[in-house]
């Protein structure tokens, strides 16, 4: 029977060739490596594949066929991997006895030429070998990858070294981030910062998290949203002006969300939210195309099956959320409270986190409507409850200038008409802290009182928005290193 090897087994056996290098004259965790940083990234060295031309190139080994005298080995990073051989007769006897102690998973700097297999594949012929660091641990299985959900997201490092599918929603997820930096850019808009500790949490209903400042002597709060500070900057005269921040918020851990995430917060002077979903309409449909999805994003299960395809070709619905609502559940908006409680419950669904008449209707939105939208909606002019930030819809006061934008069955983006009365939004500020006056953030207050050009604003959520254009199921599937249970 065939002795199973323990990884305590393996780890022993590769610290023994970590002493034998160093015995040998080799130290994988010396300065010596510095002699590679000038190495192009793999996918530079095969894009630039010239056959006979000197090449340096430097990454991890993730393959390795021992042929006797003739090896062959790839060495990969995030960009991709190429093929290196080398024939032990042809290196230095130093050289040689380096390459007896190589594992897959050491990272190896190589100097030689390109040349083409007999096969086809392109490759470099190796003249000189240098290991540059030593993996004392075995990777994955390549042709398994790491199929622990749990190792995926606490040990990301390894989820990206093993499993392609992942290494490609996160080079997409970078492409995303660049190409909305751009976009913007190209439109005239300033990328700008504001703090992310806040003496007064504002911008959005939410739990903040709360921290101490020793120096100052006083509480902050890791922000919820850069919305209040962004519209200091309209205030100032900044005509454009957006944000690619983290936001932080002491809420649930799911499958659609994460207490730190991204968010883009943007705002345009003299603009509305109609002209803003107009803007957050070209700029997905850009990222679509940039990213190579294009328009029609198909979504699939673990097993590969299509269960769903979302359709961005232009334009998008809107619809405003009373209509969908009373599609949904007609004659909803006749019933009392009592009556829509009665009803929630013979639906089934579980509205003891309600205090109050709108958020039932929020919740019964959420459930009957939100999550059954997959192509683009722009929910238009919710009610005013909801979004103290926005103006009050000039013919229907009980709405707000608003849209929604829901994909995939969740909001992506909100987009308001942004409220510059400062009257106005002291008094709707004052009710959403239920009367509470030390929430009021009163240096924006002031802020308004020297007067903020009429404007349109959006947030986009980015985690969320790769989730829907890359068709990962979980957020966690999406952030590099996302907040797990412990």
């Amino acid at each position: 029977m065939e002795k199973t090897t323990s990884l305590h087994e393996l780890i022993a056996f590769r610290r023994q060739k970590l002493q034998a290098l160093r015995h040998q004259g080799f130290d994988p965790f010396s300065d010596a490596a510095a002699q590679f940083a000038d190495a192009r990234s793999i996918k530079g060295v095969v894009d630039d594949f010239l056959e006979g031309a000197p090449i340096k190139a430097a990454g991890r080994i993730t393959a390795y066929r021992d042929m006797g005298k003739s090896c062959f080995l790839d060495i990969s990073d995030i960009s991709g991997r190429i093929q290196i051989y080398f024939n032990t007769k042809e290196l230095d006897e130093a050289t040689s006895a380096m390459a007896a102690q190589l594992d897959i998973g050491d990272f190896l700097g190589v100097e030689g030429v390109y040349f083409t297999t007999k096969t086809g594949e392109k490759s470099i012929r190796a003249s000189r070998l240098l290991i540059l660091s030593k993996s004392l641990r075995p990777l994955p299985d390549k042709w398994h990858g790491v199929q622990d959900a749990e190792i995926c997201y606490r040990q990301r490092y390894l989820d990206l070294i093993a499993n392609d599918a992942s290494r490609t929603i996160f080079k997409q997820r970078i492409a995303i981030v660049h190409e909305i930096r751009r976009f913007l850019e190209e439109r005239g808009f300033l990328e700008v910062e504001t703090p992310m500790m806040q003496a007064i949490p504002g911008g959005a209903a939410a739990e903040p998290f709360k921290t101490h400042h020793n120096a100052l002597d006083r509480d902050f709060f890791l922000r919820i949203a850069p919305e209040l500070y962004l519209k200091r900057l309209l205030v100032a005269g900044f005509p454009k002006v957006f944000e690619l921040n983290r936001n932080f918020r002491n809420e649930g851990v799911s499958r659609r969300h994460n207490p730190e995430f991204t968010m883009l917060e943007a705002y345009w002077a003299f603009a509305n939210f109609e002209k803003m979903s107009e803007l957050v309409e070209e700029m997905i449909c850009s990222l679509a195309e940039h990213i190579g999805v294009g328009l029609q994003i198909e979504h699939r299960n673990a097993e590969g099956t299509i269960i769903r395809t979302i359709n961005l070709q232009r334009p998008w619905r809107r619809a405003t959320y009373r209509d969908l609502l009373e599609s949904a559940l007609p004659g909803w908006f006749q019933l009392n409270l009592e009556a829509k409680r009665e009803k929630c419950a013979q639906l089934k669904l579980d509205i003891s986190h309600c205090e109050v008449e709108f958020e039932v209707t929020q919740h019964v939105f959420e459930k009957l409507v939100e999550e059954k939208l997959m192509d683009p909606c722009f929910v238009t002019h919710v009610p005013k409850e909801l979004v103290p930030l926005a103006k009050l819809h000039g013919k229907d006061p009980s709405s707000v200038e608003v849209y929604e934008l829901i994909i995939n069955g969740q909001e992506i983006s909100p987009g308001y008409s942004e409220l510059n009365d400062p009257d106005l939004q002291r008094e709707r500020l004052e009710q959403q802290a239920g009367g509470e006056k030390q929430c009021l953030d009163e240096g924006f207050l002031e802020a308004l009182e020297y007067g903020m050009p009429p404007a349109g604003g959006i947030g986009l959520g980015i985690d969320r928005l790769v989730m829907m254009l890359t068709g990962a199921s979980s957020i966690r599937d999406v952030i590099l290193f996302p907040h797990l249970r412990f």
